[in-house]
Parts: C-alpha cells; sequence; structure tokens
C-alpha cells in the first residue's frame, strides 16, 4: 500500500468523509425552471381536488367516510410532496445555477427566491388555494427571468392542465 493511500486510510478513520446529494455539481448545464412550474400546478390542481370533495353528512356511511378520508388523505400527501419538489427545485437553479452577474441585472432575485420559499411551505402546510396560487405565480415570475438570462424570450400561456393557469415556456422559432 502506499504511504498516501495509508495517510488517506488514516485521516478517512477520524475525519469521515460525509454522503452529500445534489442535482449536479458537475456542472452540467441543464437547468430548466419547469419542473417547479408543474409542481406549483400540481399544489394548485390539489387544492381543487380537495375542495371539491363532497362533505360528509352525520348519516354518513362507513364506506362513503373511507372513500373522504382516502380521497383527503391521497390529495394532501401530493400536494405536500409537490409543495416540497418545487422547493427543491428552486433551491437547485438559486444555487446552482443563478450567478452573481443575474442578481445584479436582476435585483429582485433574492425577494423571489425568499417569498417563492414561503409560498411553497404555506401551500404545504395549508389547504390554501391562495397560497397555492402565489407560489405558481412567484415561480413564473422566476421562470420569466431564468429565460431571459439565457437572451430567450417566453410566452406566458395559459397550461393545458385543469388548473387553467399561466405556464412561462420558451418561445420556439
Amino acid at each position: 500500500m502506499s504511504l498516501l493511500k495509508e495517510v488517506f486510510n488514516f485521516l478517512e478513520f477520524f475525519i469521515p468523509a460525509k454522503k452529500v446529494y445534489a442535482h449536479c455539481d458537475i456542472p452540467c448545464g441543464i437547468y430548466d425552471p419547469h419542473l417547479a412550474q408543474v409542481s406549483a400546478h400540481t399544489v394548485i390542481r390539489m387544492n381543487m381536488l380537495i375542495s371539491q370533495l363532497k362533505p360528509l353528512s352525520t348519516g354518513s356511511k362507513a364506506e362513503e367516510i373511507n372513500d373522504y378520508n382516502h380521497k383527503l388523505i391521497r390529495y394532501t400527501d401530493i400536494k405536500e410532496k409537490h409543495s416540497e419538489l418545487c422547493k427543491q427545485e428552486l433551491r437547485i437553479l438559486w444555487g446552482d445555477y443563478f450567478k452573481p452577474e443575474h442578481v445584479q441585472k436582476f435585483p429582485e432575485l433574492h425577494e423571489l427566491f425568499w417569498k417563492s420559499m414561503k409560498d411553497a411551505s404555506k401551500a404545504k402546510q395549508e389547504i390554501n388555494m391562495r397560497a397555492a396560487e402565489e407560489l405558481l405565480n412567484t415561480v413564473n415570475k422566476i421562470a420569466e427571468i431564468f429565460w431571459k438570462t439565457k437572451g430567450i424570450e417566453t410566452n406566458r400561456v395559459k397550461a393545458p392542465y385543469p388548473t387553467e393557469h399561466d405556464i412561462v415556456l420558451p418561445k420556439l422559432d
């Protein structure tokens, strides 16, 4: 065994390496706000589905109660998972993609990312359509800036989802 390998093994024993997780710290150069936008739309849709649940009455049958509870739990779980996924995708953009020169050109970035994290937390914690819509609005603003940093024009269009809210897409030639 080489001396260098022995030194590394010795150091590893006293200072073990930490396991880390990341989107891509190569950097891979593949960044896109689309998944954050889709996640925000999903949060809105889950709020819609929750609000459309037929309320239970005192005379509800066990089957109706089970169906209601099952749907409410599933919709809430998906809403919370997609709120967190939205936050994760935004953290990747903020931490790995955006650079100081982007912040100089778009000084509102700090506030938008801070607000998006707060919006996602509120949308995760509550059954709150307004919070879900605020999350999408903030994510769409970030998406517009993201594409501007790449010199790509965008279109804000009605998404083809049941949410009937906008999504920001790069303008294709």
